[in-house]
């Protein structure tokens, strides 16, 4: 290259020797696709070389493995299809495209949705008519075979569930998904692989190579020295972080099951690893990886061990990886954690918007629940208000529920702020949700109750938490009016917030619990899969039959998608303002557009509520439009009327 525009003085040298050495890598390559990795190397290079340096810059071998990552992304690049060249393409011309308010995902076991991966092309039309752009399939590289943490025990990286058919069907998935318009979203397992990976077999047998990529140790010192400050994922049924390996002879790093390894994410060679991986799924059309438990990548003695500095190092080294090598890819980061840490994994300081694309909105998900349950959006408000802002470039993924059980990630501090007790209120969610509040509505069940801390999680489909299964088999069509409306005040909420709303797979038609799951055995001492029903045809059949159920669900969740996408204000550059709605069961939201501003109001309670109209003073039109029910609103008496759950999004 010429003039290196971006790199840093101490950058310069070493991407001239990785640009040298891609050389013979690219001969034979078009003469436009050599020029565009190299552009993007150039481009790039200082976001690659400023994530690594933290992490191994210290190693003597640094420029080494840097030449060979680098090369390894040339190969990549190299071997990508052509269609998925123009797509980068496209992507480098559209750097928004998973920010706008077109994008609407839906997540799903292929599993449990259509069987196999060939089987759910029969089921794009279904997909696409609910007017998804992007699909997160669930469940889909090769776990280990009996227990399998729901999928995320990653026995091969590089191939398919057998179950679920073979490498190619992925390909063919994604090619059909593509040509709509639909992009594909898989998991990316980083902090941990099964014990029966190739890798960590390798490591039983000896392999000193493949023990490396591993925490592992002769004794209980110092496995004993980190428990001191680590906590348990599963207390239940997987006590402590570290698991004696008979046939090694050590104990090994586990935090989430004993099957599950900890990748030793010091040790260069899980990374190069790791990138490899992602370009072989990425050219098979793969456009998101779900980087999954993220927040434990790193390891340091007198922690938690989560949320350490090296994690945003790493992510934006892998970030710089996809840019480089296959630009149509996104990030999005799976970190469930307090407010406080979840911001940095959009990038702050030096990092700022280089870490992720997209995070899960953890704290939204928590606060729609406890407003849900409490009738009172104080917390939401305070809560929700204090977060800090983020880069232009990112979107919050929004959700309700996904396939993990609910941990109520609601802060001492922020709940003193409005006059709560954080303890008390977490246990009134966890008594609310499982049914033991007297008045509930919900019909969950507590998961991993810590008796230590007092935490008890929530497992639950979205329908039975809102009430909904409760309501039906009280035959009450007014408790069933109440909880369809519940359902359809979360769809609104996460697709009028700054991201990109995910809709999980059944919750378009209210889908209730499968309390099937205790008969198989593979599940039966896991109750998140309460949660996890599979897809229900005759259901979704029945959203074209009025007056149903599903027909009332799907429609209103059609309608605000709809809406939705002729709401330019929804793009998720233009940042979300949380205000006070001058009434404790209304939140509201407010997002400034070149074509004016957006107020969003969201009624958490079952009665009728009223916000006096200053709260718009200024903000929107003398005379309101709601884009929801594309009506106009008469304010003409200075309040604006909510009905019971309603939500407006007013211009």
């Amino acid at each position: 290259m010429q003039n290196a525009l971006f790199l840093s003085p101490e950058a310069a040298p070493l991407f001239e020797h990785t640009a040298a050495a891609v050389e013979p890598i690219l001969e034979g390559v078009a003469p436009r696709d050599r020029h565009l990795f190299l552009l993007r190397l150039e481009r790039y290079f200082q976001n690659l070389y400023d994530g690594l340096v933290p992490v191994y810059g210290r190693r003597p071998d640094f420029t080494d493995f840097v030449t060979r990552l680098v090369c390894a992304m040339a190969r990549q690049y190299r071997d990508r299809p052509e269609e998925l060249k123009l797509l980068d393409i496209e992507r480098d011309l559209t750097p928004d495209w998973f920010q706008r308010e077109s994008m609407v995902g839906y997540v799903f076991y292929v599993e449990r949705f259509a069987g196999t991966l060939r089987a759910t092309l029969e089921h794009l039309d279904y997909v696409a008519g609910l007017g998804v752009t992007y699909v997160h399939l669930m469940y889909v590289l090769r776990p280990r075979e009996g227990e399998n943490d729901g999928g995320y025990a990653i026995a091969d990286y590089r191939d398919v569930d057998p179950r679920l058919g073979e490498i190619d069907d992925l390909r063919v998935l994604c090619d059909a998904f593509r040509e709509r318009g639909i992009s594909v979203c898989i998991d990316l397992v980083l902090n941990h692989c099964a014990d029966t990976h190739p890798w960590a077999r390798a490591a039983v047998d000896g392999a000193g190579r493949y023990r490396d990529y591993f925490y592992t140790f002769p004794d209980r010192e110092m496995p004993d020295a980190y428990e001191r400050t680590l906590p348990e994922v599963f207390p239940d049924f997987a006590p402590g972080n570290f698991t004696w390996i008979e046939p090694m002879g050590r104990w090994v790093w586990t935090t989430f099951n004993d099957y599950q390894w900890d990748l030793d994410w010091s040790n260069p060679e899980v990374f190069l690893e790791v990138v490899d991986i992602m370009g072989h799924l990425a050219n098979l059309g793969v456009e998101v990886f779900r980087m999954d438990a993220v927040a434990f990548l790193w390891k340091r003695l007198g922690t938690d061990c989560q949320n350490q500095s090296e994690v945003h190092d790493l992510l934006q080294a892998l970030r710089a990886a996809s840019k480089i090598a296959t630009p149509a890819v996104a990030h999005k980061a799976e970190a469930i954690v307090s407010p406080s840490d979840l911001i940095h994994y959009f990038g702050t300081g030096r990092r700022y918007g280089k870490v992720a694309n997209i995070a899960y909105h953890n704290s939204l998900m928590v606060q729609f629940w406890s407003a849900l349950a409490s009738r009172d959006t104080r917390l939401m408000t305070h809560a929700l208000g204090a977060f800090p802002p983020t880069p232009p470039s990112i979107a919050w993924g929004c959700y309700i529920r996904g396939h993990d059980d609910i941990g109520w990630a609601i802060t001492d501090e922020d709940a003193a702020a409005v006059g709560l007790s954080g303890y008390g209120h977490r246990q009134f969610l966890s008594d609310y949700y499982s049914g033991q509040f007297p008045g509930s509505h919900a019909r969950g069940a507590v998961f991993q109750y810590n008796p230590q801390t007092g935490d008890r999680r929530i497992s639950g489909a979205f329908a039975s938490l809102a009430g909904l299964e409760a309501a039906l088999e009280a035959r009450d069509e007014h408790l069933v009016t109440l909880s369809i409306e519940r359902i359809l005040l979360g769809h609104a909420l996460i697709a009028g917030f700054a991201g990109l709303p995910l809709i999980y797979m059944g919750d378009e038609l209210g889908m209730r619990n499968d309390h099937g799951y205790q008969k198989d055995p593979d599940h039966a001492t896991d109750n998140r899969w309460m949660h996890r029903p599979r897809m229900d045809w005759d259901a979704a059949a029945r959203r074209l039959l009025p007056g149903s159920v599903e027909a009332r669900v799907y429609a209103g969740v059609q309608n605000i998608l709809r809406a939705r996408k002729r709401t330019p204000h929804l793009h998720a550059t233009y940042p979300t303002e949380i205000v006070d709605a001058h009434n404790p069961h209304v939140f509201a939201t407010l997002r400034r557009h070149p074509l004016g501003t957006l107020v969003s109001l969201y009624n958490f309670s079952e009665h009728a509520q009223v916000v006096p109209a200053e709260v718009l003073a200024g903000r929107v039109l003398r005379q309101p439009f709601d884009q929801l029910e594309s009506r106009f609103l008469d304010v003409s008496s200075g309040e604006i009327v909510l009905g019971p759950f309603e939500r407006v999004w007013l211009l």
